[in-house]
């Protein structure tokens, strides 16, 4: 797989990813996406340790990983427990977070 291939998936993916941040309303949308740049960083890391040959790549993918199933984990939580106390997923209902 040519470096450039993977280099402007991951981009495109990462970009995707911001706009629906940015654009969507939706709290499960808005997690989605996160995940997405999450998955985009992870392709860059697979396709550079492949092209220099060095497994340095691969453990910060499984690092990523862990980080990106905890936030799962508690992400999800959250959104479950806002949506029980408001009945609605959209961002601009939950002030609760307000400091």
């Amino acid at each position: 797989m040519d470096i450039l291939f993977s280099l402007f998936i991951s981009m495109a993916m990462f970009t995707f990813g911001i706009i629906g941040i940015l654009i969507k309303r939706n709290a499960l949308i808005v997690f989605m996406c996160v995940e997405l740049m999450l998955n985009a960083a992870n392709l860059l890391f697979v396709a550079f340790a492949a092209h220099w040959g060095n497994e340095t790549g691969l453990i910060w993918v499984f690092f990523v990983l862990v980080v990106a199933a905890a936030e799962a984990a508690v992400g999800l939580a959250i959104i479950i427990n806002m949506f029980r106390s408001k009945q609605v997923v959209d961002i601009d209902q939950y002030n609760l977070l307000r400091g």
